[in-house]
């Protein structure tokens, strides 16, 4: 049977489908989905084919979609991730001051936050069967347990006695990354900008930072509990012990489940900033980052845009740049790049600016798949038959 392969593009003005065969020369692209709604992430359940998407829109707010054909039709979700509770600010127990009244007076503590995105949709394990979890902004945890037809609230993770001193990044306070361990179903991974890497091991009854050894260099304490502003977060599968991070200070990597970090960028790389980070489909020592000069200047390494793979899970780096501008300022946001199931596989980045590249080499070369986009904040890949 041939295979099909969909790369599936979110931008702030709407969505992209694009379709090729396994040999992915010719490409055809899609209407556009969600037309003038913010398109944050897309993304195929491999268990059903069920395609989600998270949108926003200025004026009816957030939402989640799904399609069973494809992008052809598409149902809104029942009941969408909302935030009903009292906003978790943090601030002390109390005699009300006039530093926390809202304009009718009451206690803006009891005044529940207003949510603004969903940022990130992710299937469930293979054994456990219509379950979909998500991140949004303000950064919070979702559980839907009817394929994305509604939506539960994660209160453990939103009553964190953390909470309240996590601070947002430039994007805003976003829980952007879920990775779930295929070996334990009550292991899973957070990632929120910024407060850190959390991990949970009772499926989500509670919650544990695991941050040690990663810089906020942002911070008075350099290396504290929590507060990092990781940028994204990865696992293979296949190796689910071992974690990656493109962190707002460096790329770092955990060989015990997040317990420690190393840092594996520092004198090997040429910028300690980046937002992306990916691993190959077949090859868990494989990743692929993006970098950017620094937090101050966010444009290209030298004004040369590239791509940096490790074959040996980031002890040594090469700059992949072949087909590629050799002249241009780019950026690639922290959702803005996936990988196909290909053993050459396919790796897809979309830029703030509208290009979308694509290698079908595992990265040797790239090429320009589309121009002119909105701007790309997400990008995933999936083959289907």
């Amino acid at each position: 049977m041939h295979k099909k392969v969909m790369v599936f593009v979110g931008t702030s003005k709407g969505g992209f489908i694009f379709e090729s065969d396994e040999k992915r020369r010719k490409w055809k692209r899609s209407d556009i989905h969600f037309k003038s709604w913010n398109v944050m992430h897309m993304q195929l359940d491999p268990r059903d084919n069920r395609l989600h998407a998270a949108t926003s829109h200025f004026v009816y707010g957030p939402t989640t979609h799904y399609s069973d054909d494809f992008g052809t039709s598409w149902t809104q979700a029942r009941q969408v991730p909302m935030l009903t509770r009292p906003s978790r600010s943090g601030r002390p127990a109390g005699t009300v001051d006039e530093a926390f009244r809202a304009e009718g007076g009451e206690d803006i503590r009891d005044i529940p936050e207003k949510m603004i995105r969903v940022w990130n949709i992710t299937p469930g394990r293979k054994d456990e069967p219509k379950v979909l979890y998500a991140g949004t902004q303000p950064a919070s945890f979702f559980v839907s347990r009817d394929r994305g037809e509604t939506w539960e609230l994660n209160e453990a993770l939103y009553d964190h006695p953390q909470r309240g001193q996590w601070n947002p990044g430039a994007g805003g306070l976003c829980l952007h990354t879920i990775l779930l361990d295929p070996s334990n179903l009550q292991r899973m991974y957070i990632a929120v900008s910024a407060a850190g890497c959390y991990r949970t091991d009772d499926g989500g009854r509670t919650w544990k930072p695991h941050n040690k050894n990663v810089r906020a260099d942002f911070m008075p304490d350099k290396f504290p509990e929590f507060g990092q502003c990781v940028h994204k977060m990865a696992m293979h599968p296949a190796n689910p012990h071992v974690l990656y991070q493109q962190n707002h200070c460096g790329v770092y990597r955990s060989d015990n489940m997040g317990k420690e970090w190393m840092d594996i960028g520092e004198g090997k790389l040429p910028a300690r900033f980046g937002f992306p980070i990916a691993v190959h489909p077949t090859d868990p020592k494989t990743i692929y980052v993006v970098l950017e000069e620094s937090d101050e200047f966010r444009m290209s390494v030298e004004g040369k845009f590239s791509v940096w793979r490790s074959r040996d899970a980031g002890d040594s780096w090469e700059r992949m740049s072949k087909g590629l501008p050799e002249k241009a300022h780019l950026v690639v946001l922290r959702e803005a790049m996936g990988t196909d199931t290909f053993e050459e596989a396919g790796i897809y980045m979309g830029t703030n600016t509208g290009q979308l590249f694509y290698s079908r080499d595992s990265g040797d070369s790239w090429e320009l798949l589309a121009d002119y986009l909105p701007p790309i904040q997400s990008v995933e890949a999936a083959v289907t038959e």
